[in-house]
């Protein structure tokens, strides 16, 4: 009898979107089907059941007790996040697409989806692909040779699978990251160690050291460092010892190191935030994207993988211009534009056409403006506004919007909004999706509402994760 919270040993069969391994178990019944999180077919998991119904159930991935024999043992550590180092990245592109087609097919309803799918498009780099990486203290170590936890540690790296205190020290690279940071972060876990300023306790909320931030930028190939701790012990803390170690060590790949105190307990609060002072060097990279330079600080949002991104948006840019229509006095919004990468990439496509960028956030659209002054881009306007009304606040665009590139947050487009979208009255639409589960939702209402969708293509940006992008060509 499968009971909630119980701790089961499964072979998984075969996947499921989102990285979920399917298992069966056969009673008098039938089949009783699990589905248990970053697993792949031919593993043998420990899994705890998280929630049960009355066909299935949904697990948690405790341990991989036997690989599959399609995986080949990688030599990077393995960490939650990657749970697929070890499966070989052209069988995980395969996997991606086969289970995410078949999401189409089942939440949108395209039963013609093997004829409107376009291209599967891998990301250019399969390793050290991220330009941004988020480590974690703690007192509460789990130690994966002896799989134990020890007290009284002194762990950086990330969160063992499953929990929230405790952590798995980073010993080599991950392979996701800058490989030469990675490998030094045991020599600079060492040196922070011997300061006698204690990891944080998750559970008490107490302690110095809490996390470490890193961007990259492959433009400079420069890090920025962001040390975050707390106030308790500060008067003990050497911050010029700690910046001299980082330039010894790391020499002129440090672009700039900051300092940010944070007392807030919540442990995933906005690591970013707090009274932060730089160090040395400064508080920026520049990262480049098909031409064009952005400026990036610790708080910009920016795509994590730049050579998958510059794949991804050349993509939309293709469906904007799909075809013989003509876009000459036509208008194309660039809809949740964030810094306004994408309307920039398509002044550089067309000179007849307005591009606009639109944002609900300020600081965003303030960033665009910077970011295309900085590359000498003239033929775009901003604006600060809500999608619902922005031609009340425009009336000058009414009936001129001819096609909307939608780039959403992860949650997708909430449904009152995508209604606001379609008022826009665009004869076309090209929708990017980082969840192609809410995309294929999302389909279901553009239909409704009279578009057609021609093309799909989907954009591996995130190698040994279960992600995938989406990119969607909409026509009336």
């Amino acid at each position: 009898m499968i009971k909630r919270g119980q701790t089961i040993e499964l072979t998984i069969e075969d996947l499921a979107f989102g990285g979920k391994g399917i298992a069966r178990i056969k009673d008098e019944n039938g089949a009783f089907v699990l589905f248990v999180n970053n697993t792949f077919p031919g593993q043998k998991v420990l899994a705890r059941i998280t929630k049960k119904r009355k066909k299935h159930a949904e697990c948690s991935l405790l341990k991989v007790l036997e690989r599959s024999p399609q995986e080949i043992k990688s030599e990077y550590q393995e960490i939650s996040g990657a749970p697929y180092i070890h499966v070989p990245p052209t069988l995980q592109e395969e996997s991606k697409k086969k289970v995410t087609l078949e999401v189409y097919r089942r939440l949108a309803d395209l039963q013609n989806i093997d004829d409107l799918f376009d291209e599967f498009i891998p990301s250019p780099e399969h390793y050290h692909y991220r330009n941004k990486m988020e480590y974690s203290f703690s007192c509460i170590e789990h130690d994966i040779e002896n799989d134990e936890e020890i007290d009284d540690a002194f762990a950086l790296g990330f969160k063992h699978r499953g929990t929230w205190w405790k952590v798995e020290s980073l010993n080599k690279a991950s392979g996701l990251f800058d490989p030469q940071w990675e490998n030094f972060l045991k020599d600079f876990r060492t040196f922070l160690e011997q300061t006698n300023l204690p990891a944080w306790h998750p559970p008490k909320k107490e302690g110095f050291y809490r996390h470490i931030v890193v961007r990259k930028s492959f433009y400079e190939d420069k890090l920025l460092i962001n040390l975050v701790t707390s106030s308790q012990g500060i008067e003990n803390f050497d911050l010029e010892a700690i910046a001299q170690f980082l330039k010894d060590n790391m020499g002129d790949r440090i672009a700039g190191f900051q300092h940010t105190i944070n007392d807030n307990v919540a442990d995933r609060a906005k690591i970013e935030n707090g009274d932060c002072v730089l160090a040395f060097g400064k508080d920026n990279v520049i990262e480049e994207l098909n031409g064009l330079y952005f400026e990036i600080s610790m708080e910009s949002f920016f795509q994590t993988n730049p050579k998958s991104a510059e794949r991804l948006y050349n993509k939309a840019l293709d469906y904007v211009f799909e075809g013989e229509r003509s876009l000459e006095d036509k208008v194309v919004m660039d809809l949740f534009c964030g810094t306004g990468t994408i309307g920039q990439l398509l002044t550089q496509r067309t000179k007849d056409t307005k591009i606009i960028g639109v944002d609900i956030v300020q600081e965003a659209i303030a960033d665009a403006k910077r970011n295309a002054k900085r590359n000498n881009i003239k033929g775009i306007d901003f604006y600060a506004a809500d999608v619902g009304k922005f031609l009340k606040a425009y009336p000058d665009y009414e009936g001129k919007i001819d096609t909307i590139v939608l780039d959403p947050p992860r949650a997708g487009i909430a449904p009152k909004t995508l209604k606001k979208v379609i008022q826009l009255g665009a004869e076309r639409i090209v929708y990017i999706s980082c969840n192609p589960s809410t995309q294929a939702r999302d389909i279901k209402t553009l239909e409704e509402y009279g578009y057609k969708t021609k093309k799909i293509s989907l954009v591996d940006q995130f190698p040994h994760t279960s992600h995938i992008e989406a990119v969607g060509l909409f026509e009336k």
